[in-house]
């Protein structure tokens, strides 16, 4: 009797994974590593109907075409505008060019999914929001895929019912001189605390080295810190969040772990425990499990890269989904950019 559940409930699942098709095309705009390492594999479990890629060279267009002889390569973006039956495109070039090719395909009326950053000015983000209201195209959304993560979703919900203190973010890469770190990494750490705590203030901004800042931030309901910086180390880079309430402590590390510590409690004011020891109790909210090798214990689903292109590509074909990266939710983290850079 078990064992026909157990194989009523996998058979089950795998037809609901089979039953998930796409009716529209698609095509992508770039094949970069970041495309290559955590885009494309998305869209292949999902099985999205890529119909073109759109590279700048010949010579990739015609490798591309050897490598995935079920797609067109193409270093032309107007064949892949004037094509009826592609109904989303997917921008992941180099971020100096976001901005332009955003702004053709807006106006084709096409849906969009621009990686991060869409452009490189607040002045370009009004207007890619204006082309979109003018051109109608259906769906727009930046690739900020923390927004998407389990874990800043877990503590988004959570942080609602809580009375906030302040937070404490730490970013820290090693040297990075292939681009911008502001636009290109430190988008992704000021982007989040935008998106968890609402519009900021910056009280104290402090460039350290050329890459590297100490910040101070003002929120609505909450003040925090924030250290961005590439003067540490790619083998040990750190991604971590603590964000103190008044019932607790929250952690994110990674974007793999999600912890709660709750304060122990206190008589008029005075905490018990310095008047007795007391055990310390910690709440694993969200935790990536290395030893499953599943879709949800995965890197690509953790660090959100699954969730925002599936939101996507359900918007695009009329599903039910939630988009949490429209052009106008990134006004403020620009905002806050911007401010940065006038320090």
């Amino acid at each position: 009797m078990i064992q026909q559940l157990i194989e009523r409930y996998k058979r089950i699942r795998t037809e609901r994974f089979l039953a998930q098709t796409y009716q529209y095309s698609y095509a992508f705009v770039g094949m970069g590593q970041h495309s290559l390492t955590n885009l494309y594999p998305v869209l292949h479990y999902l099985g999205v109907p890529l119909k073109y890629i759109c590279v700048t060279s010949d010579r990739k267009a015609r490798q591309i075409e050897r490598k995935f002889p079920q797609v067109k390569a193409t270093t032309s973006l107007d064949m892949i505008l004037n094509d009826d039956e592609v109904k989303g495109v997917f921008v992941s070039a180099s971020p100096s060019a976001h901005f332009s090719i955003a702004s053709q395909i807006l106006k084709s009326g096409k849906s969009l999914f621009i990686e991060k950053p869409p452009c490189q000015l607040l002045q370009e983000l009004d207007t890619l929001i204006d082309k979109q209201q003018l051109y109608g195209s259906p769906v727009v959304m930046v690739g900020l895929q923390k927004r998407y993560g389990p874990a800043v979703q877990i503590l988004r919900k959570r942080l609602r019912k809580e009375h906030l203190v302040s937070y404490d973010l730490h970013y820290l890469t090693g040297n990075y001189p292939e681009g911008n770190a502001l636009l290109d990494l430190f988008i992704h750490p000021l982007d989040l605390v935008t998106y968890l705590f609402g519009k900021s203030e910056i009280i104290v901004c402090q460039q350290v080295s050329p890459a590297s800042y100490i910040i101070m931030l003002r929120h609505p309901h909450i003040v925090g810190t924030l250290e961005l910086s590439t003067a540490y180390t790619w083998t040990t880079a750190e991604e971590s969040l603590k964000v103190c309430t008044s019932k607790g402590i929250y952690r994110i590390s990674q974007m793999e772990e999600l912890t709660f510590e709750p304060k122990p409690s206190s008589i008029f004011g005075i905490p018990i425990e310095k008047i007795r020891p007391c055990n310390k109790t910690v709440e694993y909210i969200y935790t990536r499990n290395n030893f499953t090798p599943v879709l949800p214990n995965n890197q690509i689903y953790s660090q959100g890269y699954f969730e925002e292109l599936q939101t996507f590509v359900e918007a695009v074909e009329g599903h039910k989904s939630s988009i949490v990266s429209t052009l106008d939710t990134i006004k403020n983290t620009y905002l806050l950019i911007e401010a940065i850079i006038s320090q």
